[in-house]
């Protein structure tokens, strides 16, 4: 499993991540987490505001910042 965080380095896509990364853990799930900071490849997921989070190429949710708990709904 491939999760890309999108976002600029704001502390929401900081934040974003950590979230991430507890959800994957509460899961138990192995997955490389990227950081996704280009806004022109940030613009080819049509996200067009951040921080987004997507799984495996496909985008899940954008302009939030999600619990552990709802980004575990997604991962699973």
């Amino acid at each position: 499993m491939i999760i890309k965080i999108l976002g600029s380095g704001c502390p929401n896509c900081k934040k974003l991540e950590v979230n991430t990364k507890k959800a994957l853990k509460e899961l138990n799930l192995e997955a490389t987490v990227e950081k996704v900071e280009d806004f022109e490849k940030i613009m080819e997921y049509g996200v067009m505001s951040t921080p987004a989070l997507v799984v495996d190429e496909e985008v899940k949710f954008f302009g939030r910042v999600a619990s552990p708990k709802d980004i575990a709904k997604y991962l699973q």
